[in-house]
């Protein structure tokens, strides 16, 4: 564009200083004006046309980004769905493997449990059972009788039934 300004500049001042008579002037300047004139709707017409050129290029080059991008995505959203159903897979794997042994301890504290209120109301028993008796010596029959009330409490309890009220 520059070169061609630069031309058109040359061509005018080139014809202004001539030594011609002023209508060759002014045709030979009409001339070289249509021929600036028409070389300039070339380059319009070419650049125009390259400009629409460049931009359906972009804008295909653009649409197969997009599209290889959408690609990518739906890819990654597989992978992660396999990713997680497989987590979860292992997971419930894991729960169904420890559920028997958690089982199994809970069970084996029940029995502790149960084993030591067996002994604890055992020994209450017998606790009470000496009380009864050393009341019964001093004879206090209402200590005894409360003591043997006792006893039969405990002894009730540890074969599950619940202790009366007070």
């Amino acid at each position: 564009m520059a070169f061609l300004l630069g031309g058109l500049v040359g061509a005018v001042l080139g014809l202004l200083f001539a030594p011609r008579s002023g209508k060759e002037t002014r045709d030979i300047l009409a001339e070289k004006a249509n021929d600036y004139w028409g070389e300039a709707g070339e380059v319009y017409a070419s650049s125009k046309d390259k400009v629409a050129a460049a931009v359906d290029t972009g804008k295909q080059t653009a649409a197969e980004k997009s599209e290889q991008l959408r690609a990518k995505i739906d890819e990654a959203r597989g992978r992660l769905q396999d990713q997680v159903s497989k987590s979860a897979e292992v997971a419930r794997d894991k729960i169904a493997d420890t559920t028997p042994a958690v089982k199994d301890a809970v069970d084996k504290a029940a029995q502790g449990t149960k084993s030591g209120v067996d002994a604890a109301a055992g020994k209450a028993h017998d606790t009470l059972d000496f009380v009864a008796k050393k009341a019964a010596r001093d004879d206090g029959d209402v200590v005894a009788d409360a003591a043997a009330d006792a006893a039969s409490a405990v002894q009730d309890f540890s074969s599950g039934s619940p202790l009366p009220e007070v």
